[in-house]
């Protein structure tokens, strides 16, 4: 079954009614970490709430996995993955470099995927098997740039201390070996990867609601996502996205180096 774009807008729509009143408004900030800092808002529940009735009301069978409110559905062959707001950290210091993500799969496949930015009014999302972008400048279907070595490469990742020990040691190589890195991008560095503006994003650490919605959108436009030892992104973990084959290739061999 095809997920049309209304559908996906609809959903983005949806979630922007409660996320971006609350933006930049100094709301209240709970903590889900014991002996660390992983921020929830008020936004975060609300919108995720908002995202499932809608699901549940188009798609009663199908299952949902949502960030802030567990699972649903477990034995459905199709599940929507949901993270109401990818990159709290940026929303509660009013960073606009946070998106709503929300995904399909189909047998643990992802099938379909949207990111929203709706303080920036953009939107990445696919739609028979190919990716768009819609925002200021108008509609455009997406497609990675071309690069093919890692000396002319820009990377992304959300910030370096994820990575500890023999990780932490495989980044700093690679980013040694890149032309730029830039840092904090959250979901939206994935998002520009699709768009052709950057052309890596390395993290670890995922969970499936911080990837699954971006799976497709990279696909479709013409890149590669795995996790580092090449398996399959969709159960989060550590993930290279590239702009071509033979930069993941390249990205892959010094991270598992």
């Amino acid at each position: 079954m095809t997920i049309s774009a209304a559908f996906m807008r609809r959903l983005a729509e949806i979630a922007a009614a409660e996320t971006l009143p609350r933006f930049r408004q100094a709301g209240s900030v709970a903590n889900k970490l014991a002996g660390g800092f992983d921020p929830v808002t008020e936004a975060d529940r609300e919108a995720e709430q908002a995202i499932r009735r809608a699901i549940r009301s188009e798609f009663p069978d199908d299952g949902i996995l949502g960030e802030e409110h567990g699972l649903e559905n477990p034995e459905s062959a199709r599940r929507w993955i949901i993270d109401p707001i990818d990159g709290t950290r940026s929303f509660i210091s009013g960073i606009p470099l946070w998106g709503t993500l929300i995904g399909l799969t189909v047998d643990g496949d992802a099938v379909a995927g949207m990111m929203s930015q709706p303080f920036t009014r953009e939107i990445f999302y696919t739609e028979a098997s190919q990716s768009f972008y819609d925002g200021p400048g108008g509609q455009r279907r997406l497609s990675t740039r071309g690069t093919t070595e890692l000396p002319a490469a820009t990377l992304c990742t959300t910030t370096p201390a994820l990575f500890a020990g023999p990780a932490a040691e495989a980044y700093a190589r690679l980013e040694k070996s890149v032309r730029l890195a830039r840092y904090g991008t959250d979901c939206y560095g994935y998002a520009m990867v699709a768009a052709g503006n950057i052309d890596l994003v390395v993290e670890t650490g995922l969970q499936p609601y911080d990837i699954v919605a971006l799976i497709p959108i990279i696909e479709m436009a013409g890149g590669v996502i795995t996790a580092w030892d090449g398996g399959p992104a969709e159960n989060g973990g550590a993930i290279v996205a590239a702009a071509t084959p033979e930069l993941h290739r390249a990205a892959c061999a010094i991270l598992r180096g």
